[in-house]
């Protein structure tokens, strides 16, 4: 099987993090606020889109950013390893 070559990523560009944690405490808007702290600027209710588990104990938050730079993008996922409420992030 072939393998195919990484992609690439142009930057600047609107980059899609999926964080996944407990329908609990305001996950969604615990995800936002990190988000919030991590980029410096606030991050708008129309950036995020949320999907419930289908027996709704845990719950997916897409929150769709503009990156300047593939450190920023690396710099936001080695944060999100750190957060406990964090379980799953892509």
């Amino acid at each position: 099987m072939e393998q195919q070559p990484p992609v690439r990523i142009e930057y600047p560009t609107v980059y899609a993090f999926k964080v996944m944690g407990r329908q609990e405490h305001g996950f969604t808007e615990y995800v936002r606020q990190l988000f919030k702290r991590l980029l410096g600027t606030d991050v708008s209710q129309d950036s995020i889109s949320e999907q419930p588990s289908r027996q709704g104990k845990y719950v997916s938050v897409t929150v769709s950013v503009y990156l300047l730079s593939e450190e920023q993008r690396q710099m936001i996922y080695g944060s999100l390893h750190k957060e406990r409420r964090v379980l799953y992030y892509l």
